[in-house]
């Protein structure tokens, strides 16, 4: 699985993007900010407020329950604001 991300996530974690071999054990979006987090200490830096990281799976926006099995790409950024 690709995990992308954009704007202060990218900066913070010094990378644009990872590639994982997830656990079976890892199910939703939430799970897999955990594990990230579990697994680098930058991330869990990044991540210490998971309501502040929105996701994308394919492309598609969607909320930490969402489950991730079959998911290719997932994007993490933070909320945005028009102008």
């Amino acid at each position: 699985m690709k995990v992308l991300y954009f704007a202060w996530l990218r900066e913070r974690l010094n990378r644009s993007a990872d590639e994982f071999d997830v656990p079976d054990t890892v199910i939703t979006v939430g799970d897999l900010l955990a594990w990230i987090g579990q697994n680098d200490e930058a991330a869990a830096l990044a991540f210490e407020d998971p309501r502040l990281i929105r996701a994308a799976c394919d492309e598609e926006l969607v909320d930490h329950s969402t489950p991730i099995a079959g998911v290719k790409t997932i994007a993490l950024f933070p909320p945005m604001t028009g102008g």
